[in-house]
């Protein structure tokens, strides 16, 4: 039994008529008769009743006809499935990130995405950066949304947008209506930092002030950036951070750095053996979605 003989049944089923099946089918009439006399052969079963003025199906016929319309369905459905995968147009995608780039352009990437792509599934899975290099080992997440570019054996980088790093003050402060800073003249204020341990980009801010000949003044040390700029807003000090990040933020006015640069930049890293279709799909439209913004 094979495909092409359970679709000749149904045609001639819903003909009942060897030569109009034949003429729908494309081929002459004995391929028919004959590819339907070896599926009755098969089955060990009769499924038409055949004389010189009419055929009919029989009962068995009858039933086996709803049961092969079902098998056909399910095999057209299964068809535009992978090949929708292979597109990169169904599938799901585990992305780690943190919950920074929810106050940037990712919202809006996901909304766009979700719109020109409806079949992927895009799941967020909030983790901080040096859990998604981890997850990403491991497997439970296809793509770390990260301000770290790693390029090694096992993981990749993909460039998303910019996103320079400022300094974020609170309204009323000495340097808020600065529109400049350099980085010496932050050191004798009260810093709130990200935990260095977790975060790449607060070690690149410790290193920075370091270069600058001071070690940062800490007031406080959070795991999130939203949590740093409502700290900053109430007062308590300042921080570096993501441009993209405090314009969601009230009560605080942004500077930028003019003689270091703290990297701040966005990457989609994942891992080299990571074959899905729909991942690679994402990430090109996260490059062209966020550029045209």
């Amino acid at each position: 039994m094979n495909l092409r003989q359970l679709r000749y049944f149904v045609v001639l089923a819903e003909e009942l008529n060897f030569t109009r099946a034949a003429d729908r089918l494309n081929i002459s009439q004995p391929p028919l008769s004959q590819q339907i006399a070896q599926l009755e052969a098969e089955l060990g079963v009769k499924l038409f009743e055949r004389s010189s003025r009419r055929v009919e199906l029989t009962e068995p016929g009858r039933v086996f006809l709803i049961d092969t319309r079902t098998t056909l369905d399910r095999i057209k459905r299964a068809t535009i499935r992978v090949r929708a995968l292979e597109q990169g147009l169904a599938g799901r995608i585990e992305v780690g990130l943190s919950s920074s780039h929810f106050l940037g352009p990712l919202p809006r990437l996901i909304f766009k995405y979700s719109r020109t792509h409806p079949s992927v599934q895009v799941t967020l899975n909030e983790m901080r950066p040096v859990d998604q290099v981890e997850a990403l080992l491991e497997r439970r997440i296809d793509v770390s949304i990260s301000r770290a570019a790693i390029d090694d054996r096992l993981l990749c980088s993909l460039p998303l947008w910019h996103d320079p790093a400022v300094v974020a003050l609170p309204l009323g402060h000495r340097l808020a209506s600065r529109q400049e800073l350099r980085i010496a003249e932050l050191s004798k204020e009260r810093f709130v930092l990200l935990r260095r341990d977790g975060s790449p980009f607060a070690k690149r801010i410790f290193e920075r002030c370091a270069e600058a000949g001071f070690i940062p003044d800490i007031a406080q040390t959070v795991e999130e950036v939203p949590a740093q700029l409502y700290l900053v807003a109430a007062g308590l000090g300042i921080a570096i951070v993501p441009q993209s990040t405090r314009a969601r933020i009230p009560a605080i006015v942004s500077c930028k750095l003019t003689d270091t640069i703290v990297e701040a930049d966005v990457y989609g890293v994942m891992r080299r053996d990571n074959e899905k279709k729909a991942l690679g799909a994402f990430l090109k439209e996260a490059q062209q979605l966020v550029g045209d913004e």
